[in-house]
């Protein structure tokens, strides 16, 4: 492993104890708000959900459905209701898992009160969508016949639901833990009590997750790491530094420059495809965007393949669409075929620029200020930046910047407090339903405020249909309706590109972005 002489100013940062034979350092670049499994739809969550929790089945490294908390399973031959037998197994605390856990943590997310971000995966559960608008009333078709033992009933046939079952919101919780501290206990070690192969001892907010190995977990024997940590370093750049320092076993991504050479030269570089594609949210209610032709024009004057060659340096494909390269239904890629939606890989300057023209801004004169926001984060920042020049340059217009913390940011966009939002989304499970249903009229995930009668039927339609290849067709044609109103400035589908010491074994880190470490094991 290379050795870097840092400046004082690095040293300082990055100082930490050499790690013992079973102890794992790993570098992540951001921090959420909370790890509620049942209410979160944050991407930074997920490293820490993922690995102090289990559902009932799993992915494993070839990315197939293993069982987890469940040990078998059983599907009615009209694949309607779903049975699912729980393994002997227990909480943190030695408390038993029971089915009656997954029950609680299914219903609550239905519950308006408790603030689930995705309440809309659940409707596929009969009598689901009716008690989540009855605001919390009604009957559910999931049940607990006895403690080892859940079953529930669809709406209608979903063949990817098993993939869904690995999402963190079909997760359990445990009732008594979440209504002792319903606010604050996933932000504290003592009550933040899980199922999976590590437990947290130590939230230092703004610095680090300290987890220890979980001696409840039911493959306890198999787990080799007795202590994991999580250390937040926001800026690539000093994370690649601490890794090749010594001072972390992992980074989570490198800097773009880094790429070439790393890939050249690193044992321990790694490319992981990402179901994810980054984009930036137009507001449709604020002026200047409740335009379509402004929006149009300004997706169109943006040179996404410039963006990924040169300020990224990365290997991610130019985004035209909403749902990434990846998903593949009846034996095609969802992405195969799909029209355009006017944009380019390249700038479409002239076309975008007639557009700005039509709606009233001929050279950008008399473009009214406009505010594009983002998070804090050194590489997002440069990307917008980057676009800001492609905006003045092509279209003659000035937009600002302004960046804000994750935590500062993320509920002002919630609001729909934006006029440009910088966002974009991660697969849940991989099939391209994860990436449309939330831009349905009713999902809390809209963070657009978009709503399309015509869009919901379609997806609607999408759900209903038995047959793939016609589930395909109306997908395709509700991304369609989407892009059309150029609701999102797509940028880019994403790939990661991070690093693992190569004596770590046993890692593995899914295209749904959860880096997993229950079969890690360090060699000297």
């Amino acid at each position: 492993m290379r050795k870097l002489i840092l400046p004082l100013a690095f040293a300082a940062a990055l100082a930490a104890p050499a790690h013992a034979q079973g102890d794992l350092t790993y570098v992540v670049n951001n921090e959420s708000a909370t790890y509620d499994p049942g209410l979160t739809s944050e991407t930074f969550a997920a490293p820490i959900i993922g690995n102090t929790f289990e559902g009932l089945v799993r992915f494993n490294s070839d990315n197939e459905i293993e069982p987890a908390m469940a040990e078998s399973w059983e599907v009615s031959d009209d694949g309607l209701t779903y049975t699912f037998h729980l393994r002997d197994a227990n909480w943190s605390d030695g408390e038993p898992v029971t089915a009656q856990d997954f029950v609680y943590a299914w219903t609550r997310v239905l519950d308006p009160e408790a603030g689930a971000m995705n309440p809309a995966m659940f409707y596929l559960i009969e009598g689901a969508e009716e008690y989540y608008a009855a605001g919390g009333e009604g009957e559910i078709m999931v049940s607990a016949p006895d403690d080892r033992t859940l079953t529930f009933t669809l709406a209608q046939r979903v063949p990817y639901m098993l993939q869904m079952l690995t999402y963190t919101n079909f997760f359990p919780v445990r009732q008594d833990v979440v209504g002792a501290d319903p606010e604050g206990w996933t932000r504290n070690p003592e009550t933040f009590i899980g199922n999976g192969p590590f437990v947290v001892t130590e939230f230092n907010f703004g610095e680090s997750v300290v987890f220890a190995k979980n001696p409840e977990y039911y493959d306890a024997d198999e787990v080799s790491l007795e202590t994991l940590t999580f250390r937040l370093i926001p800026e690539p750049t000093t994370a690649l530094a601490a890794y090749e320092s010594g001072q972390v076993d992992g980074i989570e991504a490198v800097p773009a420059p880094e790429i070439p050479r790393l890939m050249a030269g690193d044992d321990g570089f790694m490319i992981v495809p990402s179901l994810g594609t980054t984009y930036a949210f137009f507001n449709p209610e604020q002026a200047p965007l409740d335009d379509v032709r402004v929006r149009q024009a300004l997706s169109m004057a943006v040179d996404r393949q410039s963006i990924i060659d040169f300020v990224m340096q990365s290997a991610d494909v130019p985004a035209l669409g909403l749902v990434p390269y990846g998903m593949t239904i009846a034996g095609e890629d969802f992405r195969e075929g799909t029209d355009t939606f006017g944009l380019g890989a390249t700038a479409q300057v002239e076309e975008a620029q007639a557009l700005l023209a039509e709606a009233g801004y001929p050279g950008g004169e008399g473009f009214p200020e406009t505010v594009f926001m983002t998070y804090t984060s050194p590489p997002i920042e440069r990307i917008i930046e980057a676009i800001q020049q492609m905006w003045a340059e092509n279209l003659g217009i000035e937009v600002q910047i302004q960046a804000t913390e994750w935590q500062v940011y993320y509920p002002e966009v919630q609001k729909i407090e934006y006029q440009i939002a910088q966002m974009g989304w991660g697969a849940d499970y991989p099939h391209p339903m994860t990436f449309l249903d939330i831009y349905l009229s009713d999902s809390p995930n809209n963070l657009a405020g978009w709503e399309s009668a015509a869009y919901d039927a379609k997806i609607a339609e999408a759900k209903a249909a038995s047959d793939e290849a016609e589930s395909l067709a109306a997908m395709r044609e509700a991304e369609a309706i989407f892009m059309n109103d150029h609701v999102i400035l797509p940028m880019y589908h994403r790939y990661a590109y991070m690093l693992m010491n190569p004596g770590v074994e046993g890692f593995w880190r899914s295209t749904l972005n959860v880096p997993y470490f229950r079969d890690v094991v360090i060699n000297e």
